[in-house]
């Protein structure tokens, strides 16, 4: 009973992502697809799942998806600024083509994913794993035999698939970061385990369909 089960959702798409836009800490809604993403991961989740609680990351694009999860399977719906993006200062509101045009030095450490560097005004990734990893623990050691969603954002879901596997942050990425994918995590306080990465069924599902329920 000392473990804690993990449903680790990315937020449903935006915009932004749509145009390969460095969102970071800045609010950003979602777009029709993301809101529909959502509410079908809504769906799925309230027919197959029993969640105790939906933990979520306070920016707008994570609430929106968490409080549609929240909403159909009447689980508390509680926020956490741990569940945050990276904060990635001068990036943010940039395209990827941008920062290599206008900052290619910065640029080029971004790509080599040097744990102890920051974007100027911005977080490391050794910063980013340390507040979430501690995010995480706090939050699941809370729900010991239970089962919680966690919804916030692919650099966050990164770093959990990264600390379930012990890849390390300069490892290149591998895995998938769909928005609204479903990742299944299991936590003990020993450490955290992969169970299932980037289910995203609930997104053919027709019987999740409006018109057929």
């Amino acid at each position: 009973m000392d473990a804690t089960r993990i449903i680790a959702i990315r937020h449903g798409e935006t915009a932004w992502n749509v145009d390969t836009r460095i969102q970071g800490q800045l609010d950003v809604p979602l777009n029709n697809t993301g809101r529909w993403q959502a509410e079908r991961l809504a769906r799925a989740l309230a027919a197959r799942e029993a969640i105790n609680v939906v933990y979520t990351s306070d920016l707008l694009r994570a609430w929106e998806t968490a409080r549609a999860v929240a909403e159909s399977t009447g689980a508390p719906l509680i926020a956490d600024e741990g569940l945050r993006e990276r904060g990635f200062g001068a990036f943010q509101g940039k395209t990827f083509t941008e920062i290599e045009a206008t900052m290619p030095d910065e640029a080029q450490r971004w790509r080599k994913r040097d744990p102890f560097w920051a974007p100027p005004g911005g977080e490391s990734l050794a910063a980013m794993r340390r507040r979430v990893v501690e995010t995480l623990h706090t939050l699941a050691s809370r729900h010991r035999g239970e089962q919680i969603v966690m919804v916030a954002h692919g650099g966050v879901m990164d770093l959990l698939y990264r600390a379930a596997t012990g890849q390390e942050l300069q490892a290149p990425r591998t895995w998938q970061l769909g928005n609204t994918a479903i990742n299944r995590l299991l936590w003990t306080p020993e450490g955290l385990t992969l169970v299932g990465w980037s289910d995203t069924s609930h997104l053919e599902d027709e019987s999740l369909d409006e018109s057929t329920t």
